[in-house]
């Protein structure tokens, strides 16, 4: 048993659109996403004989620690403090982190053996895509290969760096959140069967488009496989969401992201977050001034500039706190 205490950090990751909502081939949906350096997840936990917690996201803490030790038939309890969180609902996947960050606290404290797979298992993320258990793996541009008749957890099955001078703009609405839990059951439930040749289509973008200009860094290209997913999946999303994009607010954003120029941008997820790609940090910090004073009568919209992040979470050991009952 680990008797020191135990810090998790862990960010957020743009879903950028799944390629194969068809799944004749007998697997379905598929999937591309991003690490981002922030906004971040960071939890300390230290021993304690019950569940508590304190900060941002305390009660989701302990309600996940608590499911955790009765899978387990864990004796004990762990105290945490939430320094950060990933904003909730708005399709940065701060579920599956949140998630990751209590069950990897927990096994550190408690010496498990657990891996990443595990806790993804028995807190029942990574249900339809392995971008969040990625990003967390090792970051950088994941892909998952969906999910097959026998699918536990979709597999990572290609994983790239990002650019480094590459940018990345958020755009977040705070008057919205985006389709989750029994919603979005229901919404993949009900939504139209997608067409195969639309499916063969995004594959041949993923492959033959967007992997080759992350190793050449060549946005265009790259911008130009993803604006492909975001219209087909968007459009296919619709009647759930209320369009292609499901803030009325980030989708001005967008269409003044497309008017401007931009090669590569959509929305993360079942939004409501919009995101856009930029070249280099000049081009981002110019965008990004001339977004706030285009938007500024929008008070609900907020932008954040980052980067992506190619290194995976980190959990490591932090001095022993007073006991905590």
């Amino acid at each position: 048993m680990n008797k020191q205490g135990v810090s998790v950090v862990t960010t957020a990751r743009l879903h950028m659109g799944f390629f194969d909502l068809n799944g004749d081939l007998g697997r379905r949906f598929g999937s591309i996403g991003v690490s981002l350096n922030h906004p971040a997840t960071e939890l300390h936990a230290w021993h304690a004989s019950t569940f508590t917690a304190e900060g941002p996201g305390a009660a989701r803490a302990v309600r996940l620690a608590q499911k955790l030790a009765a899978s387990l038939q864990l004796e004990g309890g762990m105290h945490m403090q939430l320094i950060n969180i990933i904003p909730e609902h708005a399709g940065l996947g701060s579920g599956t982190q949140m998630a990751l960050a209590v069950g990897l606290a927990l096994n550190r404290l408690h010496d498990l053996g657990l891996f990443i797979r595990d806790v993804a298992m028995l807190t029942e993320r990574g249900a339809r895509s392995g971008i969040g258990l990625g990003t967390f793996a090792t970051g950088g541009v994941i892909i998952d290969g969906g999910r097959g008749e026998h699918t536990v957890v979709p597999p990572v099955i290609a994983r790239a760096e990002f650019p480094a001078g590459w940018r990345i703009i958020l755009i977040f609405d705070h008057t919205q959140t985006g389709v989750h839990g029994d919603a979005e059951i229901a919404a993949f439930r009900n939504l139209p069967q997608f067409p195969s040749d639309a499916a063969a289509i995004l594959c041949r973008h993923v492959l033959m488009q967007a992997l080759p200009a992350l190793a050449e860094q060549d946005l265009d290209a790259f911008g130009a496989a993803i604006r492909e997913l975001q219209i087909r999946t968007g459009d296919h999303f619709a009647p759930a969401q209320g369009g292609r994009y499901a803030s009325p607010r980030v989708t001005e954003v967008l269409s003044w992201l497309e008017s401007a120029g931009v090669a590569c941008f959509g929305q993360s997820s079942w939004g409501p977050t919009g995101f856009a790609v930029l070249r280099d940090e000049d081009e981002a910090t110019s965008i990004l001034s001339r977004l706030k004073e285009a938007f500024a009568h929008h008070e609900s919209l907020e932008f954040m500039l980052c980067e992506g992040r190619n290194e995976g979470g980190i959990v490591s050991d932090i001095p022993e706190i007073a006991t905590v009952v």
